[in-house]
């Protein structure tokens, strides 16, 4: 089982930026796992928000249209670690953000974007 920890969350006016991050441990093989980002909204259901995925499958990242162009997501395999940077914040990307492979998942950061 691996253990996530997802830190870098915040309050943040809109505009700005963030930069999440989500540390991995228990496990050798974190290069091997696809890398995800969902986030649950006040009063919503998850929310896939980004993917990155291994090298070995090309290193593809992929995200929801509504982050598009505004958050990059990335990998250091080397430190188990997958990032989130967020910028140019809007108020419906308050949430809470989990990282996670598709059988773990962390407890989450809460993202605030409020004036």
């Amino acid at each position: 089982q691996v253990q996530l920890v997802e830190s870098g969350g915040g309050l943040v006016q809109p505009g700005g930026s963030l930069r999440l991050s989500c540390a991995a441990s228990g496990t050798t093989i974190f290069s091997k796992y696809s890398m995800n980002w969902v986030r649950q909204a006040p009063g919503k259901g998850l929310e896939w928000v980004s993917t990155a995925n291994p090298a070995s499958s090309g290193g593809t990242t992929h995200y929801q249209d509504s982050v598009k162009g505004r958050f990059t997501i990335s990998r250091d395999d080397a430190k188990n670690i997958v990032y989130l940077q967020m910028n140019n914040l809007k108020s419906e990307d308050t949430a809470v953000y989990y990282c996670g492979t598709m059988f773990d998942w962390g407890q989450g950061t809460q993202v605030s974007v409020s004036s």
